[in-house]
């Protein structure tokens, strides 16, 4: 079956979106389309949360429910039991950020255990997910990164974030769901990766459990890899890895600029693209030590892992490879990916619409900068439309 083919049906791409639905997703992709149109919605919806306006309803009924499953667990059940009718998986994803203090912390890691213990109990959720900053300081982890001297109760600050670790990779062990570890800024990074590969090394004896994120728009992720890789057959256990290309790039230039260091960006999104295709490739030779969850909305990238599996006679639903997208994105790669019959789960961002909204502006942002997505997507719920005589 050739790549177009695949993707091109939007009759299985959009099966559970009702009439009304199609047309509200036709009309944000529009107004994402446009980017003088994001930027000034943007600071509008920003300025009428933060004035305590009453728009709550208004991005509920939007761009929230477009992109979010709902406001709790609870609330998002019913997204998760449809999807689900069609083979597709959810990953409950408590997308509040940036919080500074102990006790949202712990409120986080109180959440993330729940939420495993929550998804023990669903086939349809079989996977946990947090950020490595919900459980701690950025400034602890980038000190730590850096190797900084830390003060006593900087100290203390960081045995608390390796302590919530080991609590829910535990968790995660002991209800047998694996845990996804978000990447995120590369001053930073170095002392997640070392903790994740800690936790890895206790908790991944038999199968992974926990699993890094590899952000691969960073032109050294192949090598970390692969040093990895080297230090699990020393130490006898199991990697995962969630591949994706990156969320935070141009944070990433600037910085360098501006601190006067290499950025660690790949030079273009051609050479972003290929890190990502030779970093699943090399993933997917060495299924027997790593499991991955192929987080990508890009097409050639979803159909070279299926022709990688036929190639290398991995089963389609092997539970080692799993194919992600967000929810409110790509229905085309999702819903058409699991009908052909593989492991496929969507990232289901959930909580507060007012704590949530940061997250939901990141979106709506990327999908302007991402050439051709917004376009791609306006596409094909315009054909679905067509096919329905809408």
């Amino acid at each position: 079956m050739k790549q177009n083919d695949l993707f091109d049906n939007t009759e299985t791409a959009f099966a559970l979106k009702s009439d009304s639905e199609l047309e509200r997703a036709y009309f944000l992709f529009k107004m994402i389309s446009n980017e003088p149109l994001v930027r000034i919605g943007t600071a509008v919806t920003n300025f009428a949360i933060k004035a305590h306006l009453p728009v709550q309803g208004l991005i509920r009924a939007t761009v929230f429910d477009h992109f979010c499953g709902g406001v709790s667990e609870e609330d998002c059940l019913s997204v998760v039991d449809k999807m689900y009718t069609k083979r597709v998986a959810s990953v409950l994803d408590y997308s509040v950020e940036g919080k500074e203090e102990e006790a949202q912390f712990d409120a986080v890691l109180d959440k993330t255990m729940k939420l495993l213990e929550f998804a023990d109990q669903k086939d349809a959720m079989p996977f946990g997910v947090f950020k490595p900053t919900g459980f701690g300081r950025f400034l602890i982890w980038q000190k730590k990164t850096e190797g900084t001297p830390m003060t006593a109760e900087e100290e203390a600050e960081w045995q608390r974030i390796e302590e919530r670790f080991d609590m829910v990779c535990k968790k995660a062990y002991d209800c047998d769901v694996a845990l996804l570890i978000d990447g995120e800024e590369s001053w930073m990074q170095d002392a997640a990766d070392d903790l994740v590969a800690r936790m890895m090394r206790k908790y991944n004896k038999e199968k992974a459990i926990v699993y890094n994120t590899l952000q691969l728009y960073r032109h050294d992720r192949l090598d970390y890899l692969k040093k990895l890789h080297e230090e699990a057959k020393v130490y006898d256990f199991k990697i995962g890895v969630k591949i994706v290309r990156g969320a935070y790039m141009e944070k990433e230039n600037d910085r360098a600029k501006e601190k006067g260091y290499p950025t660690p960006i790949c030079k273009d999104k051609e050479h972003t693209d290929q890190n990502f295709d030779t970093t699943m490739h090399y993933i997917l030779n060495n299924i027997d030590d790593i499991s991955v969850f192929i987080g990508t909305h890009n097409e050639h990238s979803s159909y070279l892992a299926m022709k990688l599996m036929n190639e290398l006679t991995i089963d389609k639903n092997d539970f080692r490879v799993w194919f992600g997208q967000l929810y409110g994105m790509s229905d085309h790669i999702s819903f058409n990916v699991a009908e052909a019959g593989y492991n496929v789960a969507k990232y289901l961002p959930f909580g507060p619409v007012r704590d949530v909204m940061p997250y939901l502006i990141r979106r709506a942002e990327e999908n302007t900068s991402v050439a051709g997505q917004t376009s791609r997507e306006l596409n094909l719920l315009s054909q679905e439309k067509k096919r329905r005589k809408l």
